[in-house]
Formats: structure tokens, sequence, C-alpha cells
């Protein structure tokens, strides 16, 4: 059942706990969904949090650490010794348990898994913990239905009835060889309609999707959403049978995406969050500051080395933020649509024709916005050279910004470099500088100085 966290429910609960009331605060969590009771202990005191956690059945605090907040769990697990974190273990997924597992020490890690009862379990989650992070292999859940190609519909369904018990969300039912090499997928329905005494290898569909399980995990991301899969199973290079991923984990893994390229548009080198120390804020922002006073530096240098255009025509230096701010904007705009682009597996073709494509809009944008500004400067200055040199400029400007801000995160994504550096302070300082050094060129020539 769905709640809302209000005052008056959390009144209700710390009165309770400093009544030590156990039964009455399990009835209160009975049927509250964990997604709910994580967000409640995000709301009590540490203390409090530690206290509910330990009277809560270990089926249902399992469910509720792999969804609270990971600092929040890191201190929670930090006061659960390696036996009731290896009970809340037993209940979870193995692919839970694995990344609950992979945040604590080497030591701890040890010891929970040593503390497990199930050596099966303990098996797989030392498995998937030997896997790089990032990759398909460290995502994949242990748990699935396979069947064998050579089994009938009869014995079939009289198996997979001990298998499904430990799984989930039965997607599909993975058939393998002898060699457990996968060769196929069935659905619910293929077993149904089917004969009992067909064999599996007659009904099977050979044309299942799997994925490598050294696969980057947002490779991983793009083809379950391409293909618009709820799970696919996870083969190593030989193709046998490992694991499987399911679409629940794909939705983390392109939350995580979305905030990191979000804090890297916005100029933000690590995974930071409002609740971060100082300390830590202060290391994430401040090489891109930096970037941007480097720039503003260049910036200055040239300006100074024009110092004679401002003395002549003074009214150039007033529109030098204009030109700036409309270079950042463009290459901002273009960047941000090739690295959603990019993400979304949509851009095709070479990179000289999107370049092309993108010269012509810049061109057909720029001139429109400098015809208004040329009008402008012409009946607020009342000098057509002076309007002609910054209209001018303007379309320069917005051609060169627009180019740049799409060949940037292109280059970069060839380098596999992540591309969505190129969205935020990086792409707006260089064409803060190109679009000065641009503007100043531009109007020195057309005015003759």
């Amino acid at each position: 059942m769905a709640i809302e966290v209000t005052s008056e429910f959390l009144e209700q609960l710390n009165e309770y706990i400093a009544q030590n009331k156990d039964a009455a605060i399990k009835k209160l969590f009975d049927e509250v969904h964990y997604a709910d009771i994580a967000e409640i202990l995000d709301e009590v005191s540490f203390d409090d949090a530690i206290y509910i956690i330990k009277l809560l059945n270990s089926e249902k605090t399992s469910e509720i650490l792999t969804e609270l907040d990971e600092d929040i769990r890191e201190k929670i697990l930090e006061n659960l010794s390696a036996q009731e974190i290896a009970d809340e273990i037993g209940e979870m997924d193995t692919d839970d348990a694995a990344d609950i597992i992979g945040e604590l020490s080497d030591e701890r890690q040890e010891r929970v898994i040593n503390a497990l009862d199930d050596e099966e379990l303990a098996a797989d989650i030392k498995e998937l913990l030997s896997y790089q992070d990032n990759t398909a292999g460290a995502l994949m859940a242990k748990e699935l239905v396979k069947v064998y190609e050579t089994w009938t519909v009869a014995g079939c369904m009289r198996r997979i009835r001990g298998q499904a018990k430990d799984v989930t969300r039965v997607h599909s039912i993975y058939v393998v060889d002898k060699e457990d090499k996968l060769v196929g997928r069935l659905s619910l329905k293929d077993l149904i309609i089917a004969k009992s005494d067909q064999q599996i290898a007659d009904i099977l569909k050979d044309n299942v999707d799997a994925v490598n399980v050294n696969e980057d995990d947002e490779e991983v991301a793009k083809i379950m959403a391409k293909y618009d899969l709820e799970a696919i199973p996870v083969v190593d290079d030989n193709n046998v049978l490992l694991g499987r991923i399911t679409i629940d984990d794909i939705v983390d893994v392109l939350k995580e995406e979305a905030d990191k390229d979000y804090q890297l548009a916005a100029g933000l080198t690590q995974d930071v969050d409002s609740d971060d120390s100082i300390l830590q804020l202060t290391k994430a922002r401040l090489p891109w500051l930096f970037l941007g006073l480097i720039g503003g530096i260049g910036a200055f240098i040239i300006m100074e080395g024009f110092q004679g255009v401002f003395e002549k025509y003074a009214s150039l230096f007033f529109f030098t933020p204009l030109i700036a701010a409309m270079a950042g904007n463009v290459g901002v705009q273009s960047s941000a649509i090739i690295v959603q682009g990019l993400a979304n597996n949509d851009v095709k073709g070479s990179i000289n024709s999107r370049l092309l494509k993108e010269m012509f809009l810049a061109a057909l944008n720029g001139f429109i916005l400098a015809l208004f500004l040329f009008l402008f400067v012409w009946i607020y200055e009342g000098s057509i050279n002076t309007g002609l040199a910054i209209s001018v400029s303007l379309v320069a400007v917005i051609i060169v910004a627009g180019l740049i801000g799409t060949f940037v995160p292109l280059f970069l994504n060839k380098r596999g470099i992540d591309p969505a550096i190129a969205t935020g302070p990086f792409i707006t300082t260089s064409n803060d500088i190109f679009g000065i050094l641009i503007y100043f060129l531009i109007a020195k020539l057309i005015l003759g100085i």
C-alpha cells in the first residue's frame, strides 16, 4: 500500500519507537511498500532507522536496503553484523546481493559471503563480483528459467516449476544444449499450446537476442530499448548462458547515465549531490570553474589586442557580451542535440554531412538574427558600417559556434570519451574565445581600422 510520509505519520512512528512498541511498529509497516519504507528511513534519525531495520523481517528489509540512498545504506550496513547482512542478502536476487556486498570492504565481503547458508548463492555472488563495473556481467542476475532442447514439453513443465520459484518474473524461458550454450527461447504460451510429447527443440524460437558478459551496460540498454525487451540473456565468449538482465536494472543504468550527463553538462567532474561535503562539492566544481577562468583570461588577452578598435569605435565594446552569449548559446544547442542523438543511437552517417547540415542551419539562423541586429544598430548608432560589421560578425560567429558544437561531441565519441562533456562549460568557454576573436577580426576588416 502506498502512503504519504506526513509529519503526523512520522510523529506516530517516533512515539512508538520511544515507547518500544515493536508490535505496533510492525503493524504500521505491514502493508506499506518497501520503497515507501525506504523513504521513511530517509526521514527518521539514523538510530531509529537501524532500530526499524533490525525489527522488520529480512524478506521486507532486503527490499528496503536496495531502495535506500547509497550513503544511508552504507551507514546502516556498518552497524549490522556479517551474519545480519548475510540474512538480508539471502532474501535478495543475486544482482542486488552482489551490488550490496560490493559496497563493503574486501574483509567484510569475505565474512558476509562465508556467513551465507546457501553455497550456490555464495558462489553466484562471487562470480558477479568478479566482473568489471559497468558491464553486462556486473549487471546481470543469475536467476532465470533454463531448459534443455532434448527435454519434452511435459518434462519441461515439471522441471521449470522448481526453477521459477526463485525468479521474480518469468519473462522468457531460455533453451540450451547439453553444453549449456544458448540455442533459443520459449514463452509460457509456447509451452501451454504445445503437445506434451513434443521436444523443446521442435518448438523453440532460435532468433534470441543476447549480450556478451563483457558488453558495456550502456550498449545493453540501447539494445533492450531498440528491441523493446523486458529481459535479455547474458552469454560468455562461447555462447554459454550465464544469466539475464531485466528492465528494472536497465532503468537504473539509464538514470545513472542521465544524472552523469546532466552533471557533466552543468560543469561537474564527478557524481555529487547537495548533501555532500564542501570539499567534495569543491573538487567536483573547481576544474570547470578553472577552465572558465582560463577562458576569461584568453578573452581579455584577445580584447586587449584590439584596443585600437575600441578607441575608434567604442560601441563595438558594448556588443561584446552579446556576441559571446550568442556563440555560447548556439554551441550548447548544437552539442546538446548531437549528444542526445548519440545517446539514443540516432546519429548516423558521416561527420562531414552533419557539419554541412549544421553550417547551413547556423547560417540561416544567423542571417535572420543578424538582419534584426543590423537594423537595431543602424537606427540606434546611425552608422551603416558599424551595423554591418556587427551583424556580419554575428553570422560568422554563429556558424563557427554551430560547427564546434557539432564537431566536438562527435570527435569525443569517436575517441571513446563521454560526449556529454561537450555540452557544458567546455563548449561555452571555447565558443566565447573564438566568438570574440572572430568578432573583432571581421569588425576590423569591414571598418578598415
